[in-house]
Protein backbone atom coordinates (compact mmCIF):
# COMPACT_ATOMS: atom_id res chain seq x y z
CA UNK A 1 0.00 0.00 0.00
CA UNK A 2 1.03 3.58 -0.63
CA UNK A 3 -0.31 6.73 1.00
CA UNK A 4 -0.38 10.08 -0.76
CA UNK A 5 -0.38 12.95 1.70
CA UNK A 6 1.18 16.21 2.78
CA UNK A 7 3.03 17.39 5.89
CA UNK A 8 1.54 19.37 8.75
CA UNK A 9 -0.43 21.56 9.10
CA UNK A 10 -2.62 19.81 6.48
CA UNK A 11 -5.22 18.23 8.80
CA UNK A 12 -6.58 15.38 6.68
CA UNK A 13 -3.32 13.56 5.90
CA UNK A 14 -2.41 13.98 9.57
CA UNK A 15 -5.59 12.14 10.58
CA UNK A 16 -4.41 9.03 8.77
CA UNK A 17 -0.87 9.28 10.13
CA UNK A 18 -2.18 9.54 13.70
CA UNK A 19 -4.49 6.58 13.10
CA UNK A 20 -1.60 4.50 11.77
CA UNK A 21 0.58 5.49 14.73
CA UNK A 22 -2.14 4.40 17.15
CA UNK A 23 -2.27 1.05 15.34
CA UNK A 24 1.50 0.69 15.35
CA UNK A 25 1.49 0.55 11.54
CA UNK A 26 3.61 2.19 8.88
CA UNK A 27 2.58 2.84 5.28
CA UNK A 28 5.02 4.61 2.94
CA UNK A 29 3.80 8.16 2.29
CA UNK A 30 4.41 9.98 -0.97
CA UNK A 31 4.29 13.74 -0.34
CA UNK A 32 2.07 15.80 -2.63
CA UNK A 33 3.11 19.45 -2.97
CA UNK A 34 -0.11 21.36 -2.43
CA UNK A 35 1.61 24.71 -2.99
CA UNK A 36 2.40 23.56 -6.52
CA UNK A 37 -1.18 22.25 -6.87
CA UNK A 38 0.06 18.72 -7.55
CA UNK A 39 -3.16 17.38 -6.04
CA UNK A 40 -5.10 19.08 -8.85
CA UNK A 41 -3.01 17.60 -11.67
CA UNK A 42 -4.65 15.28 -14.23
CA UNK A 43 -2.37 12.48 -13.09
CA UNK A 44 -3.43 12.79 -9.47
CA UNK A 45 -7.10 13.17 -10.37
CA UNK A 46 -6.89 9.69 -11.87
CA UNK A 47 -6.35 8.49 -8.30
CA UNK A 48 -8.93 10.82 -6.75
CA UNK A 49 -11.21 12.81 -9.08
CA UNK A 50 -11.88 15.38 -6.35
CA UNK A 51 -8.21 16.35 -6.38
CA UNK A 52 -7.88 16.04 -2.62
CA UNK A 53 -5.55 14.26 -0.24
CA UNK A 54 -4.97 11.85 1.37
CA UNK A 55 -5.34 8.90 -0.99
CA UNK A 56 -4.55 5.27 -0.16
CA UNK A 57 -3.43 3.19 -3.13
CA UNK A 58 -3.62 -0.58 -2.83
CA UNK A 59 -1.24 -3.08 -4.40
CA UNK A 60 -3.73 -3.82 -7.18
CA UNK A 61 -4.06 -0.12 -8.08
CA UNK A 62 -7.42 0.52 -6.44
CA UNK A 63 -7.62 3.72 -4.45
CA UNK A 64 -9.51 5.05 -1.46
CA UNK A 65 -9.89 8.69 -0.48
CA UNK A 66 -11.65 10.46 2.42
CA UNK A 67 -9.87 10.03 5.72
CA UNK A 68 -12.57 8.11 7.57
CA UNK A 69 -12.98 5.65 4.68
CA UNK A 70 -9.22 5.06 4.55
CA UNK A 71 -9.05 4.50 8.30
CA UNK A 72 -12.09 2.20 8.27
CA UNK A 73 -10.38 0.05 5.67
CA UNK A 74 -7.23 -0.15 7.77
CA UNK A 75 -9.34 -0.93 10.86
CA UNK A 76 -10.86 -3.86 8.98
CA UNK A 77 -7.40 -5.25 8.29
CA UNK A 78 -6.00 -4.45 11.74
CA UNK A 79 -8.88 -4.35 14.25
CA UNK A 80 -6.73 -3.93 17.37
CA UNK A 81 -6.76 -1.57 19.12
CA UNK A 82 -10.31 -0.67 18.05
CA UNK A 83 -10.53 2.99 17.06
CA UNK A 84 -14.06 2.86 15.66
CA UNK A 85 -15.75 1.39 18.73
CA UNK A 86 -15.86 -1.97 20.47
CA UNK A 87 -19.48 -2.96 19.75
CA UNK A 88 -22.28 -1.85 17.41
CA UNK A 89 -23.47 0.92 19.74
CA UNK A 90 -19.98 2.38 20.22
CA UNK A 91 -19.36 2.15 16.48
CA UNK A 92 -22.50 4.18 15.87
CA UNK A 93 -21.45 6.65 18.57
CA UNK A 94 -18.05 7.13 16.94
CA UNK A 95 -19.75 7.78 13.60
CA UNK A 96 -22.11 10.24 15.25
CA UNK A 97 -19.28 12.21 16.85
CA UNK A 98 -17.16 12.21 13.70
CA UNK A 99 -20.10 13.78 11.89
CA UNK A 100 -20.45 16.35 14.66
CA UNK A 101 -16.78 17.25 14.48
CA UNK A 102 -16.97 17.65 10.72
CA UNK A 103 -20.22 19.60 10.55
CA UNK A 104 -20.15 21.59 13.80
CA UNK A 105 -16.44 22.45 13.93
CA UNK A 106 -14.67 21.63 10.67
CA UNK A 107 -17.22 23.32 8.39
CA UNK A 108 -16.91 26.84 9.87
CA UNK A 109 -13.14 26.36 10.22
CA UNK A 110 -12.96 25.52 6.53
CA UNK A 111 -15.13 28.47 5.56
CA UNK A 112 -12.88 30.84 7.51
CA UNK A 113 -9.82 29.29 5.85
CA UNK A 114 -11.29 29.63 2.36
CA UNK A 115 -12.87 33.07 2.64
CA UNK A 116 -10.90 35.02 5.27
CA UNK A 117 -7.33 33.72 5.31
CA UNK A 118 -4.77 35.55 3.14
CA UNK A 119 -3.11 32.31 2.01
CA UNK A 120 -6.19 31.15 0.10
CA UNK A 121 -6.98 34.51 -1.50
CA UNK A 122 -5.41 33.51 -4.81
CA UNK A 123 -7.36 30.24 -4.99
CA UNK A 124 -10.92 31.58 -5.16
CA UNK A 125 -13.10 34.65 -4.95
CA UNK A 126 -13.22 35.33 -1.23
CA UNK A 127 -16.27 36.73 0.54
CA UNK A 128 -14.41 38.12 3.50
CA UNK A 129 -17.42 39.21 5.56
CA UNK A 130 -18.76 35.67 5.31
CA UNK A 131 -15.34 34.26 6.12
CA UNK A 132 -14.95 36.43 9.20
CA UNK A 133 -18.46 35.55 10.33
CA UNK A 134 -17.19 32.01 10.86
CA UNK A 135 -14.76 33.18 13.54
CA UNK A 136 -17.60 33.34 16.07
CA UNK A 137 -19.08 30.12 14.70
CA UNK A 138 -15.81 28.30 15.38
CA UNK A 139 -15.63 29.73 18.90
CA UNK A 140 -19.22 28.67 19.51
CA UNK A 141 -18.47 25.18 18.23
CA UNK A 142 -15.45 24.89 20.51
CA UNK A 143 -17.51 26.00 23.49
CA UNK A 144 -20.15 23.42 22.56
CA UNK A 145 -17.51 20.68 22.54
CA UNK A 146 -16.19 22.08 25.82
CA UNK A 147 -19.58 21.46 27.41
CA UNK A 148 -19.72 17.90 26.07
CA UNK A 149 -16.26 17.12 27.45
CA UNK A 150 -16.90 18.25 31.01
CA UNK A 151 -17.85 14.72 32.13
CA UNK A 152 -15.72 12.57 29.83
CA UNK A 153 -12.05 11.95 29.12
CA UNK A 154 -12.44 11.58 25.36
CA UNK A 155 -14.98 12.51 22.70
CA UNK A 156 -16.77 9.16 23.00
CA UNK A 157 -16.44 8.63 26.75
CA UNK A 158 -13.55 6.64 28.18
CA UNK A 159 -11.90 5.39 24.99
CA UNK A 160 -9.68 7.21 22.50
CA UNK A 161 -11.21 6.81 19.03
CA UNK A 162 -11.22 8.14 15.50
CA UNK A 163 -13.53 10.91 16.75
CA UNK A 164 -10.66 12.24 18.90
CA UNK A 165 -8.31 12.08 15.92
CA UNK A 166 -10.74 14.08 13.79
CA UNK A 167 -11.28 16.62 16.56
CA UNK A 168 -7.58 17.02 17.38
CA UNK A 169 -6.54 17.66 13.79
CA UNK A 170 -9.38 20.14 13.37
CA UNK A 171 -8.64 22.06 16.58
CA UNK A 172 -4.93 22.19 15.73
CA UNK A 173 -5.60 23.39 12.20
CA UNK A 174 -8.00 26.02 13.51
CA UNK A 175 -5.26 27.27 15.82
CA UNK A 176 -2.78 27.36 12.95
CA UNK A 177 -5.03 29.63 10.88
CA UNK A 178 -5.77 32.00 13.76
CA UNK A 179 -8.76 30.42 15.51
CA UNK A 180 -7.40 29.27 18.89
CA UNK A 181 -9.30 27.47 21.62
CA UNK A 182 -11.07 29.96 23.89
CA UNK A 183 -9.29 30.54 27.18
CA UNK A 184 -12.47 29.71 29.09
CA UNK A 185 -12.85 26.31 27.37
CA UNK A 186 -11.20 24.44 30.24
CA UNK A 187 -12.62 21.00 29.45
CA UNK A 188 -11.69 21.30 25.79
CA UNK A 189 -8.19 22.41 26.74
CA UNK A 190 -7.85 19.51 29.16
CA UNK A 191 -8.94 17.05 26.48
CA UNK A 192 -6.52 18.66 24.02
CA UNK A 193 -3.65 18.27 26.48
CA UNK A 194 -4.50 14.57 26.98
CA UNK A 195 -4.69 13.69 23.30
CA UNK A 196 -1.66 15.81 22.40
CA UNK A 197 0.39 13.96 25.03
CA UNK A 198 -0.09 10.72 23.12
CA UNK A 199 2.94 9.88 21.02
CA UNK A 200 0.72 9.48 17.94
CA UNK A 201 -0.09 13.21 17.98
CA UNK A 202 3.39 13.95 16.64
CA UNK A 203 2.60 12.10 13.38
Amino acid sequence: MKLYGAPNPAPNPRRVRIFLAEKGLSIPETPIDMRKREHKSPEFREKNPTGQIPVLELEDGRTLSETVAICRYIEGLHPEPPLFGRDPFEQAEVDMWIRRVEFVLMTPTGMFWRHAHPYTAHLLTQFKDFGESNREAVKGAMMWFDRQLKARAFIVGDAYTMADICALTTVDFAGFIGLPMPEEAEALRGWHARVTARSSAAA
